[in-house]
């Protein structure tokens, strides 16, 4: 099958299921994971479907939909690892002050932080503090909120309050979706409103995403591309969109 048939093919599965991920569609093409994001980002490029986390779906339906935090937890693990290990170079000098957001990459990187680097971490996520809570080398602030059950993270008006007095050296940070065109995505707009006051309360910022993040877009922006100094990701990610983001001054690691 040339690659135009099985992209239309895609593109009616799609539509008529409404959601499918990446690993179901390989398995449905019989071909590789690779050749499959490269589809869908050439069909989301053409407005046939809209890629989301892990897949794609129809371009009339924007997802909404929110990943619960154990499915995030296991998937991508070996490329979130990785990201985890390599962001732990770009932490600030010892007795810094770090910000450390949400996700199942944020939190493979709190358990990375080395035992002899003394932080003090601010986080509103519980599976961070989880991590860190009585290391000896860490300073722990747990901010305040609501917590939200898809992700163990505060959210709402206390949070962002508290964010608001606080002055970090780095924030390192999760997205649901990263696009050169739109920034930086999150489905629930009180999430992006928490991870909103954490960039703006950091004098540098560091994004953790896997290359599944990259060309999806959600349903609530929390950053353009120039509030964000590094980028770190694996080697999944399309030349175009690296070239794309450093000509838009953001450093790439590729983990």
């Amino acid at each position: 099958m040339y690659a135009e048939e099985r992209q239309q093919a895609m593109a009616q599965l799609i539509s008529r299921r409404g959601r499918l991920s990446v690993v179901q569609l390989a398995g449905e093409f019989e071909v590789t994971t690779e050749t499959v994001r490269r589809d869908l980002s050439t069909l989301d490029r053409m407005g046939v479907v809209r890629r989301v986390h892990g897949g794609a779906v129809p371009a009339g339906s924007l997802t909404v939909i929110e990943s619960g935090i154990v499915e995030r937890d296991q998937s991508n693990t070996q490329a979130k690892e990785a990201i985890a290990n390599a962001a732990v170079a770009l932490l600030p000098p010892p007795d810094s002050v770090v910000v450390i957001d949400a996700g199942s990459t944020t939190a493979r990187f709190a358990a990375a932080l080395p035992r002899d680097h003394r932080l003090t971490v601010i986080t509103h996520a519980v599976p961070v503090a989880t991590r860190l809570a009585g290391l000896p080398q860490i300073q722990l602030y747990l901010l305040p909120g609501r917590v939200r059950p898809a992700t163990h993270a505060a959210v709402g008006a206390e949070t962002v309050a508290a964010l608001a007095e606080l002055r970090a050296d780095v924030a390192f940070v999760a997205t649901n979706g990263l696009t050169v065109g739109h920034g930086l995505t999150t489905p629930d707009s009180d999430e992006a409103a928490s991870k909103r006051s954490i960039i703006a309360c950091a004098r540098k910022t560091v994004v953790l995403a896997d290359s599944t993040k990259l060309g999806v877009e959600t349903a609530v922006r929390f950053a353009t591309l120039d509030s964000i100094d590094v980028l770190v990701t694996d080697s999944g990610i399309d030349p175009k969109d690296r070239r794309a983001l450093e000509q838009a001054g953001i450093e790439v690691v590729i983990a």
